[in-house]
């Protein structure tokens, strides 16, 4: 069989990088998308592009019905899904097969076992696969769990059976603990997947997170890739991965590949899949299954950059019904290749998911260096879907300078008018436990705390004042008779007098910044700080780059403006900081006259831009500290915004309203501000 056309079920950087294989096999492709894609990056790259309906999952990406009418309405033989949404949806698996299309991954039954972390752990370890000692039984009660967990010992975890991606797991340190998380994780589970079945495990101590790769065709023909490290976990959401692992020697390598092929091998697999273990950092030579993701992985490309293959290749290849041309001897890994994910979120602020406009784009290059991303300038980033944004690789003949490279490329990369994480990734990849290979998957926890960001300091507040000092010149003839006074040099028959900018730097935080003179050769001052030389020149051949001299020192800054919002970045941090038009300032001014000094602000804030799907108190309600008052969604992440302060509420917004970074949702009249009411007359 060979495919002429191929549908892709998914959005964003993995479609992109599936239909790129599809165009080098020459192979037709269709893209599918929400409203909220009609303009995405990967609809302009396919063949052809068919609309599945509004801009929620439920309505788009994860409508069966709408996908294999695009399928039919095109001609696609087969769809590939990527990951995540239905790339393992047994009833969509079904569907392609009662429609006669190919689904490009394994058998409904292979999904069925391995769908399920209960049944795929007793199933594989009938076939002499690792596991980790606990209890997974469907139909137990909190009762027999607890009397059962005397048996797998303490600490344990629970996990949700039809869980994935880490959510609704709890650690169990105590046994007095137990009865009372057994009831939280019930509601989680119930919530989250509608399936409230739990096991329990031994905690591993000190645990790697190491998957394998595993390629099978409809032949028998079963082998590994290797594995990948993946222990550097946030909140049980993968951040760093790399190929191959720095813990494993070539026999612990050969034993955990053969146990991949055994747990592949006992469903008949066919295609890519990966092949989850647990693995001691004090005794790599002990790994336990944990499940099998039944579909193509998010750091796959760390595997292809390391083996030399492309594994969606070999996947449209085997869903053809061709053959496995490789043994497992003919697998070879070369060098070292580190994966980073790059996300619209605010490391600074919780990891909340950010939205925005790229305003401004440029994605590393160079040898070794390979960028997996469906971003481009103009695109809007919403909150509909999950915050990753693209994916930045290096390989390099060892780790150390793998992970090097890797922390070039990030440096390099520049992402304007969207909040992301590339800051927090090379604060990462320059930990000394990282650069040793001292890994597990709690490592990120416990190091947060002392990451130091970088905040808006004097020279990005210079840079920006010059930057905005250079736009009010723009557009003005400055060889006018009368230019001197429409150039904002500050000149005046007296003395000159410097233009001041309000940047804020935060909701509530902003720093003065004057300047005198013109930007390419002015003097700044900086709050109550003493002037200083400072200028600002564009960087030849660099659109949107700007060389900045302060105070004898030169930078080179990435910068562009949106409204009252100046963007600007360097090595890979990114700064949004706001002009404050004179109006704000005297209003905020005249607000904050009678606010008692050092007391909680009357002003409730959303902390990330969403969408509010819930609101718990009415205008005029009296609240107290902590009260819930509303709670917003973005990029399946909810956060609850509460009260700060005691007294009257008025609340802005109701369901279903967007609302922007920093917004102000709601406001308290504290007893003080509240007026008197009238006394009657």
């Amino acid at each position: 069989m060979t495919f002429d056309t191929v549908l892709v079920a998914n959005r964003g950087e993995i479609a992109c990088r599936i239909i790129r294989t599809l165009r080098a096999r020459g192979i037709r492709s269709v893209a599918v998308y929400s409203d909220a894609d009609r303009d995405a990056v990967h609809v302009s790259l396919a063949d052809a592009a068919v609309r599945l309906g509004g801009a929620a999952p439920a309505d788009s990406y994860l409508n069966v019905e709408a996908v294999l009418a695009a399928a039919a309405r095109t001609g696609a033989q087969a769809i590939h899904p990527g990951y995540g949404f239905l790339s393992e949806n047994q009833a969509f698996a079904q569907a392609c097969a009662d429609a006669g299309i190919v689904f490009i991954g394994p058998s409904v039954h292979a999904l069925n076992v391995m769908g399920d972390k209960i049944r795929s752990k007793n199933h594989v370890a009938g076939y002499g696969v690792p596991i980790i000692p606990g209890v997974a039984k469907p139909g137990l009660s909190n009762e027999q769990l607890i009397k059962a967990a005397v048996d797998v010992g303490y600490p344990l975890l629970i996990k949700p059976s039809a869980g994935g991606g880490g959510k609704g797991m709890h650690v169990v340190e105590r046994a007095e603990d137990l009865p009372a998380t057994l009831v939280t994780a019930r509601r989680v589970a119930q919530s989250a997947f509608g399936d409230d079945t739990l096991l329990l495990e031994r905690l591993v101590a000190t645990p790697r997170h190491i998957e394998v790769q595993v390629l099978a065709d409809d032949h028998g023909a079963v082998i590994h890739l290797g594995e990948r490290e993946c222990s550097l976990q946030r909140r049980h959401q993968k951040v760093i991965e790399e190929a191959p692992s720095p813990l494993l020697d070539e026999v612990t390598r050969a034993r955990i590949g053969e146990a991949a092929c055994a747990a592949a091998r006992s469903v008949g697999y066919s295609g890519a899949g990966t092949v989850e273990f647990l693995v001691s950092a004090a005794a790599p030579d002990e790994f336990f299954f944990m499940e099998m993701n039944t579909r193509l992985q998010v750091e796959h490309p760390v595997t292809e950059m390391v083996t030399g293959l492309d594994l969606v290749d070999w996947q449209l290849r085997i869903a053809a019904g061709e053959t496995l041309t490789l043994a497992q001897t003919d697998i070879c890994l070369t060098g070292h290749a580190i994966e980073a994910r790059v996300y619209a979120e605010n490391p600074e602020r919780g990891f909340l998911p950010t939205t925005g406009t790229v305003l401004q784009l440029h994605e590393a290059t160079g040898e070794g260096v390979r960028v997996d991303s469906s971003l481009a300038r103009g695109l809007a980033i919403a909150s509909h879907y999950d915050p990753m944004l693209a994916k930045v690789i290096a390989w390099a003949p060892t780790r150390l300078e793998a992970l090097t490279r890797l922390d070039r490329a990030l440096a390099d990369t520049v992402v304007l008018g969207v909040q992301t994480n590339t800051e927090y990734l090379r604060l990462l990849l320059a930990d000394a436990d990282v650069r040793a290979g001292r890994l597990d998957t709690g490592l990120i926890e416990r190091k947060l705390p002392d990451l130091e960001f970088r905040g808006a300091d004097e020279h990005v507040l210079a840079a920006t004042a010059l930057f905005l000092h250079g736009r009010m010149g723009t557009g003005f003839d400055v060889g006018n008779a009368n230019g001197v006074w429409t150039r904002p040099s500050g000149w005046r028959a007296g003395s000159p007098r410097p233009v001041r900018y309000s940047l804020g730097v935060s909701a509530t935080e902003s720093v003065e910044v004057r300047v005198l003179g013109e930007p390419g050769a002015a003097s700044v001052s900086i709050g109550d700080g003493v002037a200083v030389t400072a200028g600002l020149a564009p960087v030849a051949g660099r659109s949107g780059s700007f060389s900045v001299d302060y105070d004898g020192q030169t930078r080179v800054f990435a910068m562009n403006q949106s409204g009252a919002r100046v963007h600007i970045g360097s090595d890979g941090f990114s700064h949004e900081l706001r002009h404050r038009s004179r109006a704000e300032q005297l209003a905020e001014h005249l607000v904050s006259r009678d606010r008692v000094p050092g007391a909680a602000s009357p002003d409730v804030r959303s902390p990330m831009p969403g969408t509010v799907i819930a609101v718990h108190a009415a205008t005029g309600d009296t609240v107290t500290v902590g009260q819930t008052l509303l709670v917003v969604e973005a990029m399946k992440m909810e956060h609850k915004l509460v009260a700060a302060t005691a007294g009257r509420v008025t609340v802005n917004l109701k369901t279903g309203d967007l609302v922007a970074l920093d917004e102000i949702v709601a406001t308290i009249s504290t007893p003080e501000t509240i007026p008197d009411k009238e006394e009657p007359a």
